[in-house]
């Protein structure tokens, strides 16, 4: 068995035993984050048949996927980095899920180009939840409008998605990320990575983004 797909299950199994000492029925998808990774690194989970991959870089995601995804029906890629509106086109046409839309005129960009190509692609709203300056995603009192625009012009908005602040514990803005979640009506909730999924998964995440420890370290 490829240490890539060794990883995953291990991840898989310490997300149920977590859960269920917890009482909590519902597990989240894995997303592996595969960016930065060649193909040969990835081929070994997909033979496995996992098929929810993440990528942060469109150019990178075209090069690496356009074939596969030609070949394998199944595979949904999912756009968790931040995406500039010169990207759009192409993102549009790859991917299956955008995790990070975080303004109006990222909105637009997305909905005028999936019209175009008559495509439909599932959005996550990125929230700035530790009222970071540098960081990407709409602040939690803008978030209500965004939505509304979302829904004129028709994008299929699924949930919201955050990246807590690095440097403190993330437990508490996973807990209000999914009060927000509920509040909204959204199902699914896209938050937790390498360091912190399970942490994520208790306060009901339906996707994690787990990259190094499916991966390993990136070089």
């Amino acid at each position: 068995m490829h240490s890539t797909v060794k990883n995953l299950l291990d991840i898989e199994k310490n997300i149920k035993v977590y859960l269920n000492e917890l009482n909590i029925k519902s597990y989240p998808k894995i997303i592996a984050v595969s960016k930065t990774f060649k193909i040969d690194k990835i081929l070994p989970l997909i033979d496995h048949g996992h098929t929810d991959f993440g990528e942060n870089k469109v150019q990178e995601a075209v090069e690496k996927w356009t074939e596969i995804k030609k070949n394998n029906s199944k595979i949904k890629l999912h756009m968790i980095g931040k995406l500039q509106t010169n990207k759009v086109k192409f993102a549009v046409k790859l991917f299956d899920y955008i995790h990070s839309v975080d303004s109006v005129k990222l909105a637009k960009k997305i909905s005028d180009e999936q019209n175009k190509i008559n495509k439909k692609i599932k959005i996550f709203l990125q929230v700035n939840i530790g009222d970071e300056n540098q960081k990407s995603g709409i602040s939690k009192n803008e978030i209500n409008q965004l939505i509304s625009y979302c829904k004129e012009i028709d994008l299929d908005i699924i949930g919201l998605m955050c990246i807590p602040p690095f440097d403190v514990e993330s437990e508490g803005y996973f807990e209000e990320m999914n009060k927000l979640n509920k509040k909204l009506g959204f199902t699914e909730l896209s938050m937790g990575m390498s360091s912190d999924f399970l942490k994520a998964a208790k306060h009901l995440s339906t996707y994690v983004r787990v990259g190094s420890s499916i991966f390993g370290q990136r070089s």
